[in-house]
């Protein structure tokens, strides 16, 4: 079983910036994705950006040239550079990490971008 604990979240004004941090511990396979998703009120869980084994990143529209997702494999962390930050950003925060067969999901770490 994998845990993943999220860190990072908090308030912060239009413009500004947040870095996320997720670490994984417990039973871990290689060859796993990492990954972070949000979820709005009333709104479903999106993805906002993955890394896979191989280093490569996937990133939503929305946030595209204001967020970096990066990771470390030694320590089984991912990151999540945030800029420019907007209130639709505001969400909960969601570190997931799957590959073939398993997945595991933190618990959620809120940001709340203020207008």
């Amino acid at each position: 079983q994998v845990q993943l604990v999220e860190s990072g979240g908090g308030l912060v004004q239009t413009g500004g910036s947040l870095r996320l941090s997720c670490a994984a511990s417990g039973r871990i396979f290689s060859g796993y994705t990492l990954g972070w998703y949000r979820q709005a009120p009333g709104k479903q869980r999106e993805s906002v950006a993955s890394i896979t084994s191989a280093d490569n990143k996937y990133y939503d529209d929305s946030v595209k040239g204001r967020f970096t997702i990066s990771r470390d494999s030694a320590k089984n962390t991912v990151d999540l550079q945030m800029n420019s930050l907007k209130p639709e950003d505001t969400a909960v925060y969601y570190c997931k990490l799957w590959g073939s067969g398993f997945s595991s999901w933190g618990q959620g770490t809120q940001v709340t971008v203020s207008s």
